[in-house]
């Protein structure tokens, strides 16, 4: 089986059982905290996070399979190369697993065709294939099944790999030998904490989503907190900061599939060039990535943010400050409110 998912492109697979009756405790405690934040979601599906068999009757068995997604150029020193974009705030960054082909996609298809290879051997099998797509545990049941340990920021870490790769389950109405957790390797390193920009991982192993700038720029619909915008710098879709501290991540490794590859204005383009986009403009140029699921207003919101954040920094030149200035008003009577209230206070962080 391993040899099957190899060929299509996943790094490792694995088999966990269903039985994560262990983790409700610790789920209800997340969600009774309110750490999901506006993801309404996790609390309506409550308690079928951890029971598999109760998402899909039937289930008897998980396959976990993980998939690395770093680009094939990817230089060596990639974490230093990433947070260098953070010294340019002008330039827009973009979480590196968002600036290819969307990875529900890519994995949904493969994980279908990994089943349907495994049934065409066993015979018969019911089975549903899930990419961040359901109420899955999918960090625990990747742990569960040696696909890598969970780091303090929550996220699967692989001696092998570090953490730059996506998770993918397939329920199986099958029982299936598992294979064995393997140990954590974290120690006393706290370098994902420390390097949390907002301070979203407010304990080891538990991360308050509300002040993730992850959630704040794909999840979250609506204003974005005060206080947390300052703090986004340059960032417009998601962030890496956690996994560009962690020292396992040296061993991140690249994708073997051209899916992932950089597309297009992804990498290396400025605020104001992605915040001139028209809606039309932003759908082809997001055709096809994890991007275009947010809509255009999230998309100007959050550049709006990280244009507040530019015009604040030190070092901009007069042509920069009036460039900024420009585009933010070109927005200034946007139609969506929301739009309009964080173009407005991008522009008072020019007097801050």
């Amino acid at each position: 089986m391993q040899d099957w998912a190899r060929e299509l492109g996943f790094s490792q697979i694995g088999v966990s059982g269903v039985d994560l009756s262990s983790c409700e405790d610790g789920l209800l405690q997340w969600l009774q905290a309110g750490f999901h934040g506006s993801m309404d979601y996790m609390a309506a599906h409550g308690l079928k996070r951890a029971r598999p068999a109760e998402l899909v009757p039937g289930t008897v068995s998980v396959i976990t399979a993980r998939m690395d997604y770093l680009p094939a150029a990817t230089p060596a020193d990639w974490q230093a190369v990433e947070w260098a974009r953070l010294e340019r705030p002008q330039e827009a960054i973009i979480s590196v697993y968002d600036r290819g082909r969307d990875y529900h996609k890519v994995l949904r298809s493969r994980l279908q065709k990994l089943a349907e290879r495994i049934a065409q051997e066993v015979g018969p099998l019911g089975h549903r294939a899930f990419t961040d797509s359901a109420p899955v545990m999918e960090a625990e049941l990747a742990r569960r099944s040696g696909q890598g340990w969970r780091g303090k920021h929550t996220l699967v870490l692989n001696r092998d790999a570090g953490s730059t790769f996506f998770l993918g389950e397939i329920y199986v109405d099958m029982a299936l030998p598992e294979t064995a957790p393997v140990t954590a390797h974290c120690g006393s390193c706290s370098s994902c904490i420390d390097a949390c920009p907002t301070g979203a991982i407010v304990a080891p192993y538990r991360v308050d989503a509300r002040r993730c700038i992850s959630y704040l720029t794909i999840e979250h619909d609506g204003s974005i907190p005060l206080e947390l915008r300052p703090l986004m710098a340059n960032r417009i879709y998601g962030c890496d900061d956690c996994q560009l501290a962690c020292p396992w991540n040296k061993f991140a490794q690249r994708s073997p599939l051209p899916d992932f590859d950089v597309r297009g204005a992804m990498v290396g383009s400025t605020l104001v060039q992605l915040f001139s986009w028209d809606e039309a403009t932003f759908l082809r140029c997001t055709e096809g990535s994890p991007i275009r699921r947010i809509g255009h207003v999230r998309w100007l919101r959050n550049i709006a943010v990280a244009l507040g954040n530019a015009l604040h920094a030190t070092g901009l030149g007069a042509d920069e400050q009036h460039a900024i200035r420009s585009a933010l008003q070109a927005r200034a009577a946007h139609d969506s409110s929301v739009v309009r209230e964080h173009v407005q206070w991008a522009l008072a962080q020019g007097n801050a």
